[in-house]
């Protein structure tokens, strides 16, 4: 699992942007100007929206996930060395979770998910 990865997944999903608003090589990717995902310039792995609070400590209890230094508490990093198929679950669910939250005029301007 690596940086490159992340970004190519995140990439394939409609209407998705990057970049650095803090300097230092972070790479913020954002839907619709609304962040959710994030690979940090230290900590190896990448940030993502939960559903809930209670979500992120679920994964974080299970070893999935660690908490996500500077984010609100509904955050989780999932460390690069996650196995590549949750990886892409939890960088979709979060994508998903943050398209839904996005104007209904927004929405409708963005390509469908496969």
């Amino acid at each position: 699992m690596s940086r490159d990865l992340v970004n190519r997944i995140c990439a394939g999903f409609p209407g998705t942007e990057v970049s650095d608003p803090w300097g230092d090589g972070h790479d913020a990717w954002k839907v619709g100007g609304k962040m959710f995902a994030c690979i940090g310039a230290v900590l190896p792995g990448v940030s993502v929206k939960c559903a809930s609070i209670e979500m992120a400590e679920m994964l974080i209890e299970a070893g999935a996930a660690v908490r996500a230094p500077y984010f609100h508490r509904s955050w989780v990093n999932v460390p690069f060395d996650t196995d590549p198929e949750e990886l892409t679950h939890r960088l979709r669910q979060s994508y998903l979770l943050v398209r839904a939250g996005l104007t209904k005029k927004a929405q409708a301007a963005l390509a469908p998910l496969d």
